[in-house]
């Protein structure tokens, strides 16, 4: 049984800074893409960051240099670190997990991020 399980969202001001976590249980995990992506009330869900199974990152543009993306293949965890957020970044948090080969993809269950002071 294939699980995503994302923690580390939550209230925190304008210009703060949260760490996500991703860890996945039932893949093989060096052998999947894995990307952040948010849903806002109201908006579609965007990409926010993707790191792919060889380590190289894309970010969409609201979010460069200020979100991090990185994994630990050894822990099966993606993290996102997000610094200097903005109201604007208010939304549902979700891991993606994409297999490089044959593009099977699986979603987490998302985490509340809200950004306001």
């Amino acid at each position: 049984q294939v699980q995503l399980v994302e923690s580390g969202g939550g209230l925190v001001q304008p210009g703060g800074s949260l760490r996500l976590s991703c860890v996945a249980s039932g893949i093989l995990f060096k052998m999947h893409d894995m990307g952040w992506y948010r849903q806002a009330p109201g908006k579609q869900r965007e990409l926010v960051a993707l790191i792919t199974n060889g380590g190289v990152t894309n970010y969409a543009d609201s979010v460069k240099g200020r979100f991090t993306i990185s994994r630990d293949n050894g822990k099966n965890t993606v993290y996102l670190q997000m610094n200097s957020l903005k109201p604007e970044a208010t939304a549902v948090y979700y891991c993606n997990a994409r297999h490089v080969i044959l593009s099977t993809e699986y979603w987490g269950q998302g985490t509340q991020v809200t950004v306001s002071s």
